[in-house]
């Protein structure tokens, strides 16, 4: 019996790194962020933000899943990897059973995305499809996004907009153009993410054939994207925000997260190969903090708290 509960650890153990936890707020930011908007505007729905935050995460595991498999399959990740292991290419699982965990995870997003569909109609299930549909074709299919250096764009974009509209649209059951350009800073910050993952990776994907913007461009260029994209996020898109609703004025205060963020890109610009593992966190942990400092700023700016 304990050799059974020790095996049925050590899977689910397996199954939990190859989530890879440390993206995960990459996925929950927008959802936090589009729900303070609308608890500020008075249209906070708790179903409806549940299962965007339960579909967004699941989304994002899937997602993590599916490129195991389809790198392993490309051969992308041969060699001695410099970021998290691969739970396919270390041989923890076959590629049948990575194949269809991701199946099953997708399925599993299908639950809540059908509530939400139900509540939020055709746009929502016209994003739902499509946020599934690249996830895959990130690394997956003839034409994998991550190949072709393009999906930093795909990224900023579903990470963003997308994903803080969608999120308010589901509990206001209308559109809002603040939410949609707040969603930008998250965008702007999860395309920091793959910003530090393309620079760790630059030698592998290069050999492998991996056409990155490091690739591309060379990692001075990536370099450059990354502190561009922290700056954007938390200095443009809120001053932005209050040029169109200067009763939220308070919430500059989000431009301290500069301080960090200066600090990071220090060490993104003179870091290399594993080293760039922390860096990768600790922009997904600059990124949970925006998204909860600014909703926290918003909701008491919008409530008048510091008039």
């Amino acid at each position: 019996m304990s050799v059974t509960l020790q095996e049925l650890r050590r899977q689910s153990n397996i199954w939990f790194l190859a989530a890879r936890p440390r993206t995960l707020p990459a996925a929950a930011a927008p959802v936090i962020l589009g729900t303070a908007m609308a608890w500020a505007d008075g249209v906070f729905h708790f179903p409806a933000a549940l299962a965007a935050l339960l579909g967004a995460l699941l989304i994002q595991i899937g997602s993590n899943y599916a490129n195991d498999y389809y790198d392993c399959l490309k051969g992308a990740d041969q060699g001695e990897r410099l970021g998290p292991i691969r739970a396919t290419q270390a041989g923890w699982v076959s590629p049948r059973q990575m194949f269809l965990a991701t199946g099953i995870v997708f399925f599993g997003a299908a639950l809540p995305g059908a509530y939400l569909v139900w509540r939020g109609g055709m746009p929502i299930l016209i994003i739902g499809l499509l946020s599934i549909l690249f996830a895959i074709l990130y690394t997956g299919g003839p034409w994998p996004l991550g190949y072709l250096g393009i999906a930093d764009l795909f990224v900023l974009v579903f990470f963003g907009p997308v994903a803080t509209g969608g999120t308010y649209y589901v509990q206001a059951q209308s559109f809002s153009g603040p939410a949609a350009l707040a969603g930008l800073s998250t965008g702007l910050l999860s395309m920091a993410i793959l910003s530090v993952n393309n620079l760790r990776d630059y030698a592998q994907d290069k050999e492998s054939g991996k056409k990155t913007p490091a690739v591309r461009f060379g990692v001075a260029f990536v370099k450059w994207e990354y502190a561009l994209c922290l700056y954007s996020a938390l200095i443009v898109i809120p001053l932005l925000l209050v040029y169109l609703k200067p009763e939220i004025w308070p919430s500059l205060t989000i431009l301290l997260l500069c301080l960090p963020a200066k600090r990071l890109i220090r060490k993104v610009w003179r870091e290399e190969g594993p080293l760039l593992n922390l860096r990768l966190a600790d922009t997904g942990k600059l990124l949970l903090a925006f998204s909860l400092i600014f909703s926290l700023l918003w909701i008491l700016s919008c409530q008048g708290v510091f008039s």
